[in-house]
């Protein structure tokens, strides 16, 4: 295997074999597969976290938490009902406030940083198509006083099912899901602005972020992507700045090493095996640009728990 980009050993922009710039809207991703992380134990289906997240509540060392790329293996819903910031869905970057919610599906790349104090929830879903919930991520922004009640009233109540022990639970959980499921239906027929992919640009983004994902465990590199989506990785990297002010490199680097800081934190796997599953071609390497990115070795950072 050669040396992965995400390594950072040469920018993505370099002078490279490029494919003709196409000026239609790029190919569609080839369909998810399945992630395979037996090495991660699995979480339940049904969780609502609460976002207590902030400049002043997160310490410098965790903050990767929120800020780098990372996906979820169920669908995810963020309401945010108080606070601001800036998120970055699907390669898009937009600011964020009170009463805004964001609809992640299964595997959509995401991190936001908040500005001050941010409040709110984080519901985890089944991945399970009878939910019917939306196919493509959502961003959401809520004026409407009856529009906040309702969405903060079945986050509540899924969280009471959820916590609670009582007869038919199971049920009343699955229920309560579907009842959130079209609640999010109902207000994208009555919400037009919800788009996140609006220009070319942007779809471009998204579709590589997507492929990422697709792919985060098979070294790939920039150029790799662009050839997919029938682009250069210079027009790639032009797409990614507009979308999310960051390069097509930058992108796939931060969401290598989310995974890797996770591993370390969440594993007992050796680091040259998390090297190994992260497609870097040595654990000496994988230790070099783990250095180079977060400023601290990954045996250190392991220890640093």
């Amino acid at each position: 295997m050669g040396q992965p980009a995400h390594g950072l050993s040469k920018p993505a922009n370099g002078p490279v074999k490029t494919a003709k710039v196409k000026t239609a809207k790029p190919a569609k991703p080839r369909k998810r597969r399945e992630a395979i992380i037996s090495d991660i134990p699995a979480q339940s289906a049904y969780r609502v976290t609460t976002l207590g997240r902030g400049t002043g509540t997160l310490s410098s060392e965790n903050k990767w938490r929120t800020e780098a790329m990372r996906s979820h293996r169920t669908p995810t819903l963020l309401w945010f009902t108080r606070g601001q910031g800036r998120i970055t869905v699907a390669g898009v970057t937009r600011g964020f406030g009170p009463h805004n919610l964001v609809y992640l599906p299964t595997r959509t790349m995401y991190g936001f940083e908040p500005v001050g104090q941010v409040m709110g929830f984080a519901v985890h879903l089944p991945d399970d198509p009878t939910l019917a919930l939306p196919e493509e991520p959502l961003h959401m922004r809520f004026r409407e006083v009856i529009q906040q009640n309702e969405i903060t009233g079945l986050i509540e109540g899924l969280q009471r099912e959820i916590e609670g022990d009582r007869p038919g639970r199971d049920r009343a959980m699955a229920f309560q899901a579907g009842m959130i499921a079209v609640w999010l239906e109902r207000q994208m027929s009555v919400m037009p602005d919800y788009d996140l992919t609006p220009d070319a640009s942007r779809r471009l983004a998204a579709a590589y972020t997507a492929l990422v994902e697709n792919e985060l465990r098979d070294g790939r590199t920039v150029a790799h992507f662009a050839a997919e989506l029938g682009v250069s990785p210079t027009h790639l990297t032009r797409a990614c700045n507009v979308a999310c002010g960051r390069s097509a490199s930058a992108i796939l680097s931060d969401r290598v090493h989310y995974e890797a800081r996770r591993m370390l934190r969440e594993t007992d796997l050796p680091i040259n095996q998390i090297a190994e599953k992260l497609g870097f071609h040595s654990a000496a390497y994988f230790s070099r640009a783990f250095h180079r990115h977060t400023g601290v070795s990954p045996r250190d950072f392991r220890r640093s728990v």
